[in-house]
C-alpha cells in the first residue's frame, strides 16, 4: 500500500522563525539585501524534505488583506506590528523557489494559512493520507487526530516533535484535542488580540475545562462557582 504523507508548511511561521534566528547575525546579499528569511526558510524546506521523504507537499501562506476573522471582531490582531521590511521583500522570492521545487502555494483569499492547512489535513486524512502541520503554532492543536498531527519545530537547533492525540491530551491533561478549542477561548491570545475570561490564565483555563468538559459545560455549570469566577 501507497505511503501517502502530505507535510502542510505554515509559511509566514517558518519564515518568522527563520528571520529572527539570524537577527544577530542577519544573511546579506553583496548588494545588501537581507536574504535571512529566504535562506532560513529554503534550509527548513531542504531539511523536511530530506528527512521525511513526504509523498505530497504543500506551503500555506496567509493572503492580503482582511479574513472573515477581521469581519467577525473588528480588535482581531489589530496590536500586531506590521510585518518586518525584510521579510516582506523576501516573500516573492520564497514563492519563486517553491515554483522552482513545483511545490504548490496555497493562498485563499479570506482564509489564514491556518484554515487552509486545518482544512486541508482533515479532507486528506478522509483520504487516506497521514497529514503533518508543519508550524510551531499551539492553535493547531486542536486539529490533531488519528491521522493528523503538528510537525513542530524545535527551539533553538533542537530536533522537531511530532505531536499526535496523545501528546496533544498529555499536554493539557485533557481528554480530547477539541478542548484545546475551549482552552483557548477561556484563556484568549494576546498574540492575536482576542480577549479570552478575565481573571482566567492558563492554570486555570486547563483546570475549567477539565471540570466542566467545554465552554458550554462551564456556561451550564456556573452555579458552581464562586466569588469573582462565577460573575
Amino acid at each position: 500500500m501507497e505511503d501517502k504523507r502530505l507535510f502542510l508548511l505554515d509559511a509566514y511561521a517558518l519564515i518568522y522563525r527563520a528571520y529572527y534566528a539570524l537577527i544577530n547575525a542577519p544573511r546579506m546579499s553583496s548588494k545588501g539585501f537581507n536574504t535571512s528569511a529566504i535562506y532560513g526558510f529554503v534550509n527548513t524546506l531542504q531539511d523536511v524534505l530530506k528527512r521525511e521523504n513526504p509523498s505530497h507537499i504543500a506551503v500555506c501562506f496567509d493572503p492580503p488583506g482582511p479574513t472573515f476573522r477581521h469581519d467577525a471582531f473588528e480588535g482581531y490582531k489589530a496590536e500586531r506590528p506590521p510585518t518586518p521590511e525584510d521579510i516582506r521583500l523576501a516573500i516573492p522570492y520564497i514563492k519563486r523557489i517553491l515554483e522552482a521545487y513545483r511545490i504548490p502555494v496555497m493562498e485563499i483569499m479570506g482564509y489564514e494559512a491556518d484554515d487552509v492547512i486545518g482544512t486541508l489535513a482533515k479532507k486528506a486524512q478522509a483520504k487516506g493520507f497521514t497529514a503533518y502541520m508543519m508550524t510551531p503554532d499551539k492553535d493547531f492543536g486542536q486539529v490533531v487526530d488519528e491521522r493528523i498531527f503538528q510537525y513542530k519545530p524545535g527551539k533553538q537547533g533542537a530536533d522537531f516533535e511530532v505531536l499526535g492525540v496523545k501528546d496533544i491530551c498529555e499536554m493539557y491533561d485533557f481528554e480530547s484535542p477539541l478542548q484545546v478549542i475551549d482552552y483557548l477561548a477561556l484563556m484568549g491570545d494576546k498574540v492575536d488580540n482576542i480577549p479570552g475570561c478575565p481573571g482566567v490564565g492558563k492554570v486555570t483555563a486547563i483546570k475549567l475545562i477539565k471540570q466542566f468538559g467545554s465552554v458550554e459545560g462551564l456556561l451550564e455549570h456556573t452555579g458552581e462557582l464562586k466569588g469573582a469566577m462565577k460573575a
